[in-house]
């Protein structure tokens, strides 16, 4: 965990540090967090974390949150693991071992109560694999649609006629 000063600020998207004086985040536009109030959400966090049991029990109500290979699903148990919430990979009941030999896709789970956190943790890294935390991603639901007048491109938010079916600042096609 990282140092934090309880007379600064903090942006609670970026976790950037700033001056007291400053309200708004540079590059999330979000308003920004007191020091303390960091270090107390923090501190709750840690608290819930250190009291998580890691064992799964059949008693537990698990959720599927990803389908893929089993090295893939290995990685994403570890980054929960880092994270201290537990997960299990499993197969479907009826044509998978389970053990990810059988060459189907395997199901990572969790506890459905660890969702919410679990989606987090790997929604953010995935965010800092990509490298998608250095790009603006405010335009990232628009659609193409070729009935209306103008679009916004999904991929750099250049606004454009849609009689033209690829964008003229990025380049993405639309066609």
């Amino acid at each position: 965990m990282r140092l934090r000063d309880p007379e600064l600020k903090y942006c609670p998207v970026c976790d950037e540090e700033y001056r007291a004086d400053i309200k708004m985040c540079a590059a999330c536009a979000v308003e920004l967090i007191l020091g303390r109030e960091k270090i107390a959400v923090e501190d709750v966090l840690a608290q819930k974390k250190a009291t998580r049991s890691m064992e799964l029990s059949v008693d537990d109500d698990l959720v599927n949150i990803r389908k893929g290979p089993l090295l893939e699903m290995k990685n994403l148990q570890q980054i929960l693991v880092r994270e201290h919430i537990p997960s299990l990979i499993a197969g479907e009941k009826k044509s998978s071992c389970g053990k990810g030999c059988c060459g189907t896709e395997l199901y990572l789970q969790i506890r459905r109560e660890d969702g919410e956190e679990a989606m987090e943790v790997l929604a953010r890294e995935f965010t800092r694999t990509t490298g998608l935390d250095h790009h603006d991603l405010s335009h990232v639901q628009s659609v193409y649609d070729e009935r209306a007048r103008q679009t916004v491109c999904p991929a750099c938010g250049f606004s454009f006629s849609t009689s033209n079916g690829i964008c003229p600042d990025c380049g993405l096609c639309f066609a």
